[in-house]
C-alpha cells in the first residue's frame, strides 16, 4: 500500500468521523461553550472558548465546529467538521484534531497533530510542532519544532518559519523562497503519518504493505462466518429472505435501493429532535450491521441460483458458492464494485420484505416463502 494511499484511507477514516460532528451541527442548532475548569467533554453543534474566556483543563470536543477564541489552558482533542484556533486563540498544551477543516490563526505551545482534508497555518500563528495528514495543507505560520506533514498539496508561504527540520511527502510541493526552514528539508515518499491520537492509539510504525487479495479473502471469510451464524441462528427467516430474493430478484432490488437511500434521510430527519439523537446515532449503528447482513444474505441468494441451475440445493453448498462469486468479482475492475452494490440491494430488499410480511402478521412459515412462486411468472 503506497504511502498516498495509505493517507487517502486516514483521509477517509476522518471523514467518516465528521459526518458525526456535521450531523450533530445540524441537529444542535444550539451552541455550547465550555466554561470553569475542565477536564471535561462537550457535545453539540459549535463549542466556543470566547474570547477572554480562559478553560482550565483538558478539552474533549465532538461537534459540528471547535472555535478556540480564548485560552484553553491544556490539551484539546476535537473531532468535528472545522477546528478554528483564531488569532485571539491559545492553547497551552497540545491539539489533536480530526476535522474536515482545522485552521490555525492563534498559538498551539505543544504539538499539533491533524488529519483532516484541509489544513492552514496562517500568517501570525505559531505551534509547537507539527504532524499531518492531510489532502490539502498550507504553511505560512511558523512551527517551533519539527513538521512532518503527508498531503497530496502541499505548500510552505513566503511567510512560514519551520525552527526544526521539513520532512514531507506530496505529489506537489511548493517552498517559497521567502520562507525560513532551520533544518533539513526531506521528502520521505514511505512516510506514514500518524495522525490524531482520537483512538488512544498512540502512533505506530508504517503501515506493512498488503496485497489487496489478502483483504478479498479475509472479508471471504468473515462474510462465511456471518452467513453460517445467519442460518444456524434463524434457518427459517434465512430461507424466506433467499427465496424472496430469488423468486423477486428485480423487485428485492427495487426496495433495497429504496432502503438504502431512505433510511439515511430517515435518520437525518430524526436527528433534528433532541429528543431523536440518541435514536439518530443508534439507528446509524444499526443500518451499518444491517448492511452486512444484507450483503450476506444477497449472496447467499446469488449462491441458491447459481447451484438451480445444476438442480441443486444447499444452503451451505449456495453460502459458499455466493461468497465465492463475490470475492471473486472483486478482482475485476469496475464490475467487482457493481456486482457487490447490486448483491447488497438484492439482499436488503429481501430482508426488509420478509421482515415487513413478518411484522405485519404474515404466515410464519416453516417452509421457504415464495417456494410456490417460482418460475419467470413469479418475478413480477
Amino acid at each position: 500500500m503506497s504511502g498516498h494511499a495509505r493517507r487517502r484511507l486516514a483521509v477517509l477514516l476522518v471523514t467518516s468521523l465528521v459526518v458525526f460532528g456535521g450531523m450533530t451541527a445540524i441537529a444542535g442548532a444550539q451552541e455550547s461553550g465550555p466554561s470553569g475548569s475542565g477536564p471535561g467533554e462537550t457535545v453539540g453543534g459549535t463549542v466556543r472558548v470566547d474570547a477572554g474566556e480562559t478553560y482550565q483543563g483538558n478539552l474533549d470536543a465532538a461537534a459540528g465546529s471547535v472555535v478556540v477564541a480564548g485560552t484553553v489552558e491544556g490539551d484539546v482533542s476535537a473531532t468535528a467538521g472545522s477546528v478554528i484556533v483564531t488569532d485571539s486563540g491559545r492553547v497551552t498544551g497540545s491539539v489533536d484534531a480530526a476535522a474536515g477543516s482545522v485552521v490555525i490563526e492563534g498559538a498551539v505551545e505543544g504539538a499539533l497533530t491533524v488529519g483532516s482534508a484541509s489544513l492552514e497555518l496562517r500568517e501570525g500563528s505559531r505551534v509547537g510542532s507539527l504532524e499531518a495528514g492531510a489532502v490539502d495543507v498550507r504553511l505560512d505560520g511558523a512551527v517551533d519544532g519539527d513538521a512532518t506533514v503527508g498531503a497530496d498539496t502541499l505548500v510552505v508561504g513566503p511567510t512560514a518559519t519551520v525552527g526544526g527540520s521539513l520532512t514531507y511527502d506530496a505529489e506537489e510541493f511548493t517552498l517559497s523562497d521567502d520562507a525560513s526552514v532551520a533544518g533539513s528539508v526531506t521528502r520521505d515518499e514511505s512516510l506514514s503519518v500518524a495522525g490524531p491520537d482520537v483512538f488512544g492509539s498512540g502512533g505506530g510504525p508504517a503501515l506493512p504493505s498488503i496485497p489487496s487479495w489478502v483483504g478479498v479473502i479475509y472479508g471471504a471469510l468473515v462474510n462465511l462466518l456471518l452467513g453460517a451464524v445467519l442460518l444456524l441462528a434463524a434457518p427459517r427467516f434465512a430461507r424466506d429472505v433467499v427465496a424472496t430474493g430469488t423468486s423477486r430478484a428485480l423487485r428485492s432490488g427495487g426496495i433495497g435501493l429504496l432502503a438504502l437511500v431512505g433510511t439515511p434521510i430517515a435518520l437525518l430527519l430524526l436527528l433534528l429532535t433532541v429528543v431523536g439523537i440518541p435514536l439518530s446515532i443508534a439507528g446509524v449503528v444499526v443500518f451499518a450491521v444491517l448492511l452486512w447482513v444484507a450483503s450476506v444474505y444477497g449472496a447467499l441468494a446469488v449462491g441458491t441460483w447459481v447451484l438451480s441451475l445444476a438442480d441443486s440445493e444447499n444452503r451451505w453448498a449456495a453460502l459458499v458458492v455466493g461468497v465465492a462469486v463475490v470475492a471473486l468479482a472483486d478482482f475485476v475492475p469496475f464490475v467487482g464494485g457493481l456486482v457487490s452494490f447490486l448483491v447488497l440491494l438484492v439482499g436488503l430488499g429481501a430482508f426488509v420484505s420478509v421482515l415487513r410480511e413478518r411484522t405485519a402478521g404474515g404466515d410464519e412459515r416453516g417452509g421457504d416463502a415464495g417456494a410456490t412462486a417460482s418460475g419467470p411468472e413469479a418475478t413480477a
